[in-house]
């Protein structure tokens, strides 16, 4: 989970993008295999359906959004392209952190990419100069399913 919430972070795609795939594929497999759920699984009444529907969704839509995103990342062009961009907006989240860093503020920097807002993610340790940054700069590659990939990042 933690590798999939990193690629998505550095990954420019709408949100909406992975969601659709998992809520798809899930029906899909939900109507493809219900009955074969219901014979396997002891359920009855409103539990077998809300429990179907999780396994469904987690199980099979997540995987499926998975192979999607990694495939796109990995598999992605070797050319790489220097892009500059603004600052728009600046906030921070509570970071998760380790034992020893736990809840540390991590800041997060808006830029407008190609006419849509990108939050980008930066470590801890940039949090007490935030308001000092003016630009990231950062390479790009093209994705393998054209979704663009974020490397390197650098605040200026």
């Amino acid at each position: 989970m933690y590798f999939q919430i990193q690629v998505f972070r550095n990954t420019i795609i709408n949100w909406l993008i992975p969601a659709s795939i998992i809520i798809v594929v899930a029906v899909l497999s939900y109507l493809m295999d219900f009955k074969n759920y219901k014979r396997t699984y002891n359920y009855s009444g409103i539990g077998l359906y809300l429990y179907s529907l999780m396994h469904y969704i987690i199980g099979f839509g997540f995987i499926v959004c998975s192979i999607f995103m990694l495939t796109n990342y990995y598999f992605a062009d070797e050319n790489l392209k220097t892009e500059s961009y603004e600052i728009v907006d600046r906030t921070w989240i509570q970071g998760t952190g380790t034992k020893y860093h736990y809840g540390e503020k991590q800041p997060v920097f808006t830029i407008n990419y190609k006419g849509k807002e990108k939050e980008l993610i930066f470590f801890a340790e940039y949090y007490d100069k935030m308001d000092f940054y003016k630009t990231v700069e950062f390479e790009t590659r093209k994705g393998f399913f054209g979704f663009d990939i974020l490397e390197n990042k650098k605040l200026n």
